[in-house]
């Protein structure tokens, strides 16, 4: 449930209310003194991380992940041998702590969905905070994208029962292939408006507004301008708002939508090609194929919309063997060319 008003905080606002209760919940005994001091000394890192100036809710599962790892590296100046990084409990500690933050922060109004919901950093026994495995295998990623490929074809068929104005099925199927084939941040996704879409030499592109007021073309595949084109010839309704994704009831789509119109495409896979993705899962899955498939780094950092090339190195997902792949076509031990 969305908060009724949205209070947009800086980090350092919402942690200076929260730790307000840590000590109303101390001086009750609900809390230990001990434990209140862990969580305030774990939420004033977590402003050093994230920036004092930084809104919470604009905080993405990515940034947290982010934050998670970069507290992870962080030396602990407690431990004997200098440099030491955070111990494997010390860094499940700053997780719990940095989730129950943003657990009031959903009930208090402070944010809009709760970017816990879409971490892929889990803490471990062993070995502290890493990253899960979020990229969907070609097999499942051409499942979800078969899938969306139907929708505003013969599946429209299926839908005719429904009021014209509440079938959102070429919406959706557009959705997931601009998330799989393009990868971009829900954020970006949503905030995209029909105007952002251009064509140059006859070449589609999207012009992506994304984080720190950064702009980037990407150049759509074949597939998903057919895609857009047909959604933005039939499937987007009538509608004053200029944004390109709208509800059924003609509004811009919230970015805690996105989640449910990945599900509704999921159910159309065949079970064996079937697994669950979230929108942050498919910016992984988009990142992995085009590094597996020998694309350059930097053309893949720059679809994806980052600054840095070490960045990449958190969404290359191991893909099952791909390494078996990479030995049986060498480079070194294939047959070298003759002169015609």
């Amino acid at each position: 449930m969305r908060p009724a008003e949205l209070r947009r905080l800086t980090v350092a606002e919402a942690v200076d209310r929260y730790v307000e209760l840590v000590r109303a919940k101390m001086d009750t005994g609900a809390l230990s003194p001990a434990t209140a001091q862990l969580y305030t000394r774990d939420v004033a890192t977590l402003v050093t991380l994230a920036g004092e100036d930084t809104v919470l809710d604009d905080l993405t599962g990515e940034d947290v992940d982010a934050i998670l790892l970069a507290f992870a590296r962080k030396p602990d100046g407690r431990r004997a041998e200098p440099g030491g990084a955070q111990s494997a409990s010390s860094q499940a500690r700053f997780r719990r702590s940095v989730s129950a933050l943003f657990k009031h922060a959903a009930v208090a109004g402070w944010v809009q969905i709760n970017p816990m919901t879409l971490v892929t950093v889990r803490a471990r026994e062993r070995g502290g905070l890493r990253a899960e495995r979020r990229a969907l295998t070609r097999e499942q990623a051409q499942g979800l994208i078969g899938a969306a490929r139907e929708l505003g074809a013969g599946e429209q068929e299926a839908e005719r029962a429904q009021r014209r104005d509440q079938r959102t099925e070429v919406r959706d199927g557009l959705i997931v292939l601009l998330l799989a084939a393009v990868g971009p941040r829900v954020s970006e996704l949503v905030r995209a408006n029909v105007e952002d879409f251009y064509t140059n030499d006859g070449v589609r592109y999207w012009r992506i507004f994304g984080k720190g007021g950064r702009t980037r073309d990407v150049p759509l595949p074949g597939d998903v301008a057919a895609a857009l084109q047909s959604y933005l010839d039939g499937g987007r309704g009538p509608s004053q708002d200029k944004a390109l994704l709208l509800s059924w009831r003609g509004r811009r789509l919230a970015r805690g939508d996105v989640q449910a119109v990945i599900e509704r495409v999921q159910r159309r896979v065949s079970p064996e090609q079937r697994r669950s993705v979230t929108p942050h899962g498919l910016r992984h899955t988009t990142a992995t194929h085009l590094l597996a498939d020998a694309v350059d780094m930097d053309a893949v950092r720059r679809v994806l919309g980052h600054s840095d090339l070490s960045t990449l190195g958190r969404y290359r997902d191991e893909l099952p063997g791909e390494l078996e792949v990479a030995m049986r076509s060498h480079p070194l031990l294939r047959e070298p060319r003759t002169a015609e």
